[in-house]
Parts: C-alpha cells; sequence; structure tokens
C-alpha cells in the first residue's frame, strides 16, 4: 500500500452516529436551496478568481466559503489557544511585502474543512488532486491558486515541497491537513512529515490549529465527518440536517524544531491536546 494514502479506521457505518439533533424539514430544505444558489455564485466567482491576482484570489476564496458555511447552517468559533493571538491575522493573510509566511496544519475531519479554513485565515489550500474535479469547489481551489498533491506519485513529493516552500517565501499562507486522510474527529491520525519540510526549508513558522464540531450542547459530533466511503451528496445532506453545529477553531502556538519529523509530532500533539483531550481555550470571535 502507498504509504502517502493512510487508511483511517472511521467509516459511515461505524462513526456516524444518528443521536445527531436534527434541524427542522423546511430549515433543512431552505439550507440545501441556499447551498445550491452558492454554487452558482461560485462557479462566477471560480472564472473571476482565475484571471485575478493571488491576494483578491484568496479574498474571493475566503468570502465565498463563509458564505457557504453560513448557507449551511453553521456557525464559526475562533478560539485563542495559549500564546497565539488570532489578532495577527495581518500575519496570516498574503503579505504585501515577499516574506516567509506561516504553514498553517490542522487536523482532517471532513470535506468542510479546506472551507472553514479559507474563512477564517485565508490562505493557499494545499490539497488532494482528486478535489480539483469537484464541482464548483474544484474551481474555486483552482481560482485561488490552491496547491494540488497527487497521493499515487511518491515521486512528485520533491516538487510538491519545493511549491510549497516557494510559495511561503513569497509571502503566502498555505493550508495543509498532514494527516493524510479524514477521521471522524473522535481521534486522529500521525502526522505526515513531508509538508514540514517545507516551512523548514522556507523558514517558515509553523501554526498548528485544532478544528472540531459541535453540537447544539457543545459536545463533539460525528455527523459533518467525510470518512470511508461516504458520498458527497449524503454529507451535504447530513450536514444540511443537523440542528445548530459549530465549528470550533483553534489558533495554537507556533511550534519549532530541527527536522521534519520532529516538527510534525509537535504539531500533532498541540492540536490533540485540544481534539483528543479538550481545555479551556477563550473565545477570541464567533461569526
Amino acid at each position: 500500500m502507498n504509504p502517502w494514502l493512510p487508511m483511517a479506521p472511521c467509516g459511515p457505518a461505524t462513526c456516524l452516529t444518528s443521536s445527531t439533533p436534527r434541524a427542522a424539514w423546511l430549515r433543512r430544505a431552505l439550507r440545501l436551496a441556499a447551498v445550491a444558489l452558492m454554487v452558482l455564485i461560485g462557479t462566477v466567482l471560480a472564472l473571476i478568481a482565475r484571471v485575478s491576482g493571488t491576494a483578491r484570489r484568496v479574498w474571493l476564496t475566503s468570502a465565498w466559503s463563509r458564505l457557504a458555511l453560513r448557507a449551511l447552517g453553521i456557525r464559526i468559533e475562533v478560539r485563542q489557544g495559549f500564546a497565539f493571538l488570532a489578532g495577527s491575522a495581518a500575519g496570516l493573510r498574503v503579505a504585501s511585502v515577499p516574506e516567509a509566511a506561516p504553514l498553517i496544519v490542522a487536523n482532517h475531519v471532513s470535506w468542510l474543512d479546506p472551507l472553514i479554513m479559507a474563512a477564517v485565515l485565508p490562505c493557499r489550500l494545499l490539497t488532494k488532486r482528486e478535489v480539483r474535479g469537484w464541482p464548483v469547489i474544484g474551481g474555486l481551489a483552482t481560482g485561488a491558486g490552491a496547491l494540488f498533491i497527487d497521493r499515487d506519485r511518491l515521486s512528485a513529493l520533491p516538487e510538491v515541497v519545493g511549491t510549497v516552500a516557494r510559495a511561503l517565501g513569497e509571502g503566502h499562507p498555505v493550508a495543509a491537513f498532514p494527516e493524510g486522510t479524514t477521521w471522524c474527529g473522535r481521534e486522529m491520525g500521525p502526522f505526515r512529515p513531508a509538508v514540514f519540510q517545507a516551512a523548514l526549508d522556507a523558514g517558515a513558522p509553523v501554526r498548528p490549529v485544532a478544528i472540531r464540531y459541535l453540537g447544539p450542547d457543545g459536545t463533539p459530533v460525528t455527523g459533518a465527518a467525510y470518512v470511508g466511503d461516504d458520498s458527497l451528496a449524503a454529507s451535504i445532506q447530513r450536514v444540511a440536517a443537523i440542528r445548530r453545529l459549530t465549528v470550533e477553531v483553534t489558533l495554537l502556538p507556533p511550534v519549532q524544531a530541527r527536522d521534519r519529523r520532529s516538527l510534525a509530532w509537535a504539531a500533532e500533539s498541540s492540536i490533540a491536546s485540544v481534539v483528543i483531550a479538550p481545555a479551556a481555550h477563550d473565545v477570541r470571535v464567533a461569526a
């Protein structure tokens, strides 16, 4: 088996619980209609993004992602973890003067994760090649300057690492999901170290971000997870049916290490401290 294609033990039958409170049928229908409208808007924005500069591409993708999440009835809470201040958003946006921007790494639960990252921390996304073929999302990702990785070709990894390092060196934040696959949110997979080499090569900081999906009572829910052989259509309908779904995004302090394996372990441990053993964090902003 290709070591770049890790397999999580999570699957729809075992992890996607049915106990999540459901929204009324009319609200679900309105959400799906709003998502369909956002698809049409996204198609136009994708065309505009293709002929725009990087900064404008990132802004358009961030704005569309935020509206798409609201259309699905998703509320975002951005929390401040320890010493890292979310108010340094200017340092996370495309820099006006080229300098090493942060490599942002997060745990991976759902197809919603890239939208969450784009909405909260405007950035370029490192994502699997298959996303390029997804309706609207693929067009927006391409237009926004996403970096695609072919996980079937390990020989292409050095080229991808070099591309990410150049983007960071040019002042463009890049977001990645180093687990290489999705988990249901109750557990995490090990972080693959390859992408962390790009941060070392560019002299860029690494910013861990923890993502949790919560129900109305503030406890984790698995209904938003996109795991195993789940279909995108089924997942969208399931997410639209969840009542008061909140995504908690915890911005953690930057981590440092001399080699990529230690850097990956440091970032993974930092995120796991929130995802696996949640601690109290101050709310920074809610949207």
